[in-house]
């Protein structure tokens, strides 16, 4: 017997009024009674999410715990003096929950633990977080934010990712940046508090941006600069405005940092690259074209000169102090001659940033004031080597043509002077 047609059998059964066969594929699943178009969804960015409600007292069905929970954390001795002032604030918050809390001075400890009244199972989780972050100097209005639902914490130890003590305390400066400009850059984009605090990094606030402090805390000790992860968060939260990214890859938007130092390996595949790109554009063979090269380079080098004769061993590290005589000096002849030769070295540095602090106090070379006619010459002078050739010919035909008309008038004045000096004679 052939088997049935399941879209003419859906078909026929809601002609017929009956209940459409479910697909194979689907028959487990059934409506879900808390998603439908009433749900109450509060906007994240492009996407929803359900509204979760607070945990009450009246939720917890089964009524009080049947064993006591507790946990413990120890705090260094110079936050006693703080805890000991806000320790009734502590005290007061958690009894809102149901927790009890005890600050044992003597073992220099806190200690958070469940009552009979505790209602909310996951509140001694958070009760541990809170004492642990006042344990790392984290102040008591930003830890008390933990007991809230959206709020977690994550607490990145950085003491044991590097050896060198100098290198650790440059790169764990450069977490904090210039006047925090840095870590407020990272607490901006992030959503989140963070506490740079001796050998461990306290962050605060939503789950997935946990993840992202992490990472960028985590690459700044490995060497890579907090500003690159920050150019990243700003890119991404430009386009988490545009809704139409939402189901696209943001790839080809996110910068791509090339690496400095690189392995052997990924030199040469550069290398590789460049020359493929070289033989692709001229048309040529790229293993023609590296035989070339290296022709060039031989050529560039030079032949050598053989010697049968091994070249002469460089003197070592011993060697330079026997011949100095440093070898034979005592411990502390040593320091204080290297103490000598950094003091000679800072006075000289000392010398140059004063000179240059100087530079500024010297007063500007001012030209010597000169005489009017001196300084009316020098104008005419500088107009004359500015005119051009033309503007010359015009100038001296006008100068000619002005002692042509001065003449004419001398003249006129002289026979006028000569006809009266006649008449008076007569």
């Amino acid at each position: 017997m052939p088997p049935a047609d399941p879209v003419a059998s859906t078909s026929d059964a809601a002609e017929n009024g009956a209940a459409p066969e479910v697909s194979k594929n689907k028959r487990f699943r059934k409506p879900k009674e808390w998603d439908h178009e009433g749900i109450d969804h509060v906007s994240l960015c492009w996407a929803l999410k359900w509204k979760i409600d607070p945990f009450t007292a009246e939720d917890n069905k089964a009524g009080a715990f049947a064993e006591e929970s507790s946990f413990a954390t120890l705090f260094p001795k110079y936050r006693e003096k703080y805890l000991r002032e806000v320790w009734p604030h502590v005290t007061r918050a958690l009894e809102k929950h149901g927790v009890a809390c005890v600050l044992d001075l003597v073992e220099g400890s806190m200690t958070v633990k469940t009552t009979r009244k505790t209602f909310d199972p996951y509140i001694i989780m958070k009760a541990r977080d809170l004492i642990k972050l006042l344990a790392r100097s984290v102040p008591f209005p930003h830890a008390v934010k933990i007991l809230e639902d959206e709020m977690a914490c994550d607490i990145i130890k950085i003491g044991g990712l590097l050896r060198n003590k100098e290198r650790f305390v440059k790169r764990r400066q450069r977490i904090i940046g210039p006047g925090g400009s840095t870590l407020k850059a990272i607490e901006l984009l992030t959503n989140c508090y963070v506490l740079v605090q001796g050998n461990t990094v306290s962050v605060m606030g939503p789950y997935k941006s946990l993840k992202e402090v992490r990472r960028i805390i985590l690459d700044c000790m490995a060497n890579v600069h907090p500003i690159y992860h920050i150019k990243e968060l700003m890119i991404k939260r430009e386009l988490r405005k545009d809704p139409s990214l939402a189901t696209q890859s943001w790839d080809r938007f996110l910068p791509k940092f090339k690496k400095r130092n690189l392995k052997t390996s990924e030199k040469t595949s550069a290398k590789n690259r460049k020359l493929e790109a070289r033989a692709e554009a001229r048309g040529v063979d790229p293993v023609t074209l590296r035989q070339e090269d290296e022709q060039k380079e031989r050529e560039k080098r030079g032949k050598k000169v053989y010697t049968p004769f091994p070249p002469a061993q460089q003197p070592s590290k011993i060697d330079l102090q026997l011949e100095s005589g440093e070898y034979f000096l005592k411990t502390k002849e040593k320091d204080a001659k290297a103490l000598e030769k950094r003091k000679e070295k800072q006075q000289a540095q000392t010398a140059i940033r004063q000179a240059q602090r100087a530079e500024a106090f010297i007063a500007p070379s001012e030209p010597a004031a000169l005489a009017p006619s001196e300084t009316i010459k020098k104008r005419k002078r500088s107009e004359r080597e500015v005119e051009t050739e033309e503007e010359r010919r015009e100038r001296k035909e006008a100068r000619r043509r002005a002692k042509e008309e001065s003449g004419g008038v001398k003249g006129e004045r002289e026979g006028k002077k000569k006809r009266k000096s006649e008449g008076g004679e007569a």
